[in-house]
């Protein structure tokens, strides 16, 4: 299991709508917030701004197919030959009022989702049954879950009866003036060198009939930027940030080739 706490020093984010407000008026009431968009489009860095900007201590677990309920509530452990009970991250966000994010919650085990249900209603408990402690959420605990619509499929399909608990914001790739700020800001390269990257991008996402299963994330964008910051010529910087990370197809790598032409010369 990947779990970590962000420290309070807010990472820099750009808003693209009226996302921030929303989390804000989510965190004041209580309210959980449901995140949906493609991979490396900013979900994850829009929770570590907002957690850091209203101060509170930020959880994150990368779900996955093994995660199960009691990855996050916690366990007995055996430590130093007696047996000790362990909190997971969801327990300590619960305990000390802080936020615990769910990155692409659909990837967990269906135990989770029962968990998590006392948490999103007006009950906001966590029931710790290896323990008989019954937790009530105080103020400052916001429960923050994320998904990627466009990988759904028929086993990984979040309920709509766990949908319709969370309110929700779509989030896409920024548009290219504020795509152009986020990756200069990221790698350091200057945005008339950026412009071009971005361009790049916005083709890649926009390209029909080619069996990408999604267009090139800002997230990609980024490393392809920094490497190009750190020296690297632009050929092989994409080369390592772009065309490999999206496709293995030789065909599919030989078009991208030929845009990368188009769009740099």
């Amino acid at each position: 299991m990947n779990a970590h706490t962000q420290p309070h020093a807010a990472p820099f984010y750009a808003a693209t709508g009226n996302e921030c407000a929303l989390f804000d008026a989510a965190h004041k009431n209580g309210l959980p917030l449901l995140l949906k968009g493609p991979t490396g489009c900013g979900k994850t860095r829009f929770v570590e701004h907002m957690a850091a900007r209203a101060g509170r201590k930020l959880y994150t677990v990368a779900c996955h197919d093994d995660l199960s309920a009691a990855d996050l509530i916690g366990r007995y452990l055996l430590r130093g030959g007696e047996t000790e009970w362990v909190d997971g991250p969801l327990t300590r966000a619960v305990r000390e009022g802080g936020i615990c994010y769910l990155d692409e919650v659909v990837e967990a085990r269906k135990d989770v989702t029962v968990v998590l249900h006392p948490l999103t209603d007006n009950r906001r408990t966590l029931m710790i049954d290896r323990t008989g402690e019954e937790l009530v959420a105080p103020p400052g605990f916001m429960l923050i879950a994320s998904y990627n619509p466009g990988y759904q499929n028929v086993l990984k399909r979040m309920k709509p009866s766990t949908r319709q608990r969370f309110l929700s914001i779509t989030f896409d790739f920024p548009d290219p003036e504020t795509e152009i700020e986020v990756v200069s800001q990221e790698s350091g390269l200057e945005k008339g060198r950026v412009a071009p990257l971005v361009r790049l991008g916005g083709h890649i996402r926009n390209l029909s009939g080619m069996d990408l299963e999604e267009g090139v994330s800002t997230r990609l964008l980024i490393y392809a930027a920094t490497l190009m910051a750190g020296g690297m010529g632009v050929e092989k910087a994409l080369e390592a940030a772009v065309i490999e990370p999206l496709s293995d197809d030789k065909d599919i790598q030989t078009a991208l080739r030929d845009l990368i032409t188009t769009v740099y010369g």
